[in-house]
């Protein structure tokens, strides 16, 4: 454990410290400066031990008498807010869903999460959209009008592309509904479900140039 002092003198172990800087987003063990208590919270100040960074910031606890030991919330400081790193390849194929998705994230970091989910499910159709089009670019204003779910079963050949893009599409629809259908579900699965079909349009993709560019 590591003990704290208060600025009134107070004494505290803390069992739990932030392992992650928010403002560098590096993994670290921060120095502690000082703590500030108010009803039953604790705000601890501390600061990010990485030379490029050295940012002071707060982590939050909760008191909880009788216990001695404040509890760690999870949660510190706001800092930076945090961009997801998509390949060149990703980023030529939709740069919307970049931007889409970006933004979704950036609602999700700020607690959001009743809004960020729609984003995350318009970013996956425009990834499926403008990947597609690629492929079919003569039904262009077709593929456009169509809901997402018909232009998967109807335009994606690739079937792990297909199959992870749908059941994407359905937890993405999730969130723009008062009733859900897929109860046992969440917003991370619907990111693991996009990172998944990231992964395999990428892989689809760039196994097509080199088929390409060295043919049999």
């Amino acid at each position: 454990m590591i003990q704290i002092s208060t600025h009134g003198g107070e004494r505290f172990n803390l069992s739990k410290i932030p392992d992650k800087c928010p403002f560098c987003h590096k993994a670290i063990t921060p120095n502690i400066l000082i703590g500030h208590t108010h009803v039953y919270n604790l705000e601890v100040i501390m600061f990010c031990p990485n030379e490029d960074c050295g940012k002071v910031f707060i982590g939050y606890y909760r008191l909880n008498p009788p216990s001695p030991v404040p509890q760690f919330s999870g949660e510190t400081t706001k800092g930076t807010l945090e961009t997801k790193k998509f390949s060149e390849k990703i980023n030529e194929i939709s740069s919307a869903f970049v931007k889409i998705y970006d933004q979704a994230y950036i609602a999700e970091q700020q607690d959001l999460k009743e809004i960020c989910g729609v984003g995350y499910r318009k970013a996956l159709e425009f990834l499926i959209k403008d990947y597609v089009i690629l492929n079919h670019d003569d039904e262009k204003e077709k593929i456009e009008k169509t809901q997402l779910g018909n232009v998967i079963e109807n335009f994606v050949n690739d079937t792990r592309i297909q199959s992870v893009a749908k059941r994407a599409a359905w937890l993405g629809n999730d969130e723009t509904h008062y009733i859900r259908k897929w109860e046992g579900k969440n917003l991370d699965d619907l990111k693991k479900l996009i990172d998944l079909t990231v992964h395999w349009i990428e892989m689809e993709t760039l196994t097509s140039c080199f088929e390409e560019d060295m043919p049999e």
